[in-house]
């Protein structure tokens, strides 16, 4: 039975990406009639037409629609073989793609990316952010990246690596009546009837505030909604409403306040991959194991430092909640999203490690 060649799936994700034969034919280095008798040798194979061919451009058909997401996934898996063969070689130089939720990259990355770049300055991240964690098992799903950074993806099957529990807070802006309360806590039920600094749909953390919300009883109003996850506490602080952010997300000098919702939220972050990580990938992924300040306590108590006196950073030290008694993690709300998901009791350990 004939296959696909990588060169037939390399040549038609050419062809689309470019929009046209001759465009393709130009990046490809080969002649036009040549690239059109290897996609017709694909459409073969398959046994239907993949591409429409218009006067100025190339339209996919159903079938086209339905092969092109797995001509990617080859055509991305190969360049991948061949840069894992020359670092196996030796070679200083490569490439490592690392995917991530977008409070991740902004909470959890940037101490560790400086410290990657100045051990290994050849080596290029190219980052890839996504909104959601459904986006972003689905993008390593389909061989989009190295390496996955984000809440335990469900059902994986690959390696994965805990990379420990970070918590969320409310911010609210220092002039509001919470500002001196000394609990450092505020119960979701006395915001109710605020209205919130909301994420845009389709962003992981509106189904979690939206949940978190109703387990309380109530459903958050939007006084704005934030395309982006970092201008979330900034608006807060501004006083447009009161924001859920993780922790970690907060700048060290905020104008705002900082308190832990009642009941807590958190999740656990992970690091995982599709199969037995190579040697890049494991040193990336050992170096944000080592780095990664995910523990909620240490953002917790550097934020409220920063945002009250001596007195108060002592009495936090003093109030810091203990682990669970059988040194689990700590419990908290559960969110059906995985962007937004910390289970109630400590997850099983994974069936393989990165």
């Amino acid at each position: 039975m004939a296959r696909p060649t990588l060169r037939q799936l390399e040549y038609l994700v050419t062809v689309v990406d470019t929009g046209s034969f001759t465009r393709a034919a130009g990046q490809l280095h080969v002649t036009q009639p040549a690239l059109s008798h290897q996609i017709r040798a694909l459409e073969r194979t398959v046994g239907g037409t993949l591409l429409e061919r218009l006067p100025r451009s190339v339209r996919l058909t159903p079938l086209g629609r339905a092969v092109l997401p797995h001509a990617r996934a080859a055509v991305a898996e190969a360049e991948r073989l061949h840069a894992a063969a020359r670092r196996t070689a030796g070679l200083e130089e490569g490439e490592l793609e690392v995917a991530t939720v977008y409070s991740v990259s902004l909470g959890i990355l940037p101490p560790v990316l400086r410290t990657w770049r100045h051990r290994h300055p050849g080596v290029r991240i190219r980052l890839r952010e996504h909104p959601h964690a459904d986006r972003l098992q689905e993008a390593m799903t389909a061989g989009r990246a190295d390496l996955a950074i984000g809440p335990v993806p469900p059902g994986w099957e690959g390696p994965i690596r805990e990379l420990g529990v970070e918590e969320f807070a409310i911010v609210l802006p220092a002039d509001a009546p919470q500002a001196d309360r000394t609990s450092g806590t505020v119960a979701l039920t006395e915001l109710a009837d605020h209205a919130w600094v909301h994420y845009a749909p389709g962003n992981g953390l509106a189904d979690l505030l939206d949940h978190v919300c109703a387990q309380a009883g109530f459903r958050p109003r939007a006084a704005v909604r934030a395309e982006q996850t970092s201008a979330a506490p900034l608006l807060a602080a501004a006083g447009l409403g009161p924001a859920l952010v993780p922790a970690n997300i907060v700048p060290p000098h905020f104008d705002g306040i900082l308190l832990r919702p009642d009941p807590p939220v958190r999740r656990t972050l992970t690091a995982y991959t599709r199969t037995r990580p190579d040697r890049l990938t494991a040193a990336f992924t050992d170096l944000l194991a080592q780095q990664a300040r995910v523990d909620p306590d240490i953002h917790w108590h550097a934020f409220r430092s920063s945002c009250y006196g001596a007195e108060d950073r002592r009495s936090q030290t003093a109030d810091r909640k203990p682990q669970a008694a059988d040194g689990g993690l700590p419990t908290g709300p559960v969110c059906p999203q995985e962007e937004c998901l910390m289970p109630r009791t400590a997850p099983s350990a994974p069936r393989r490690t990165a």
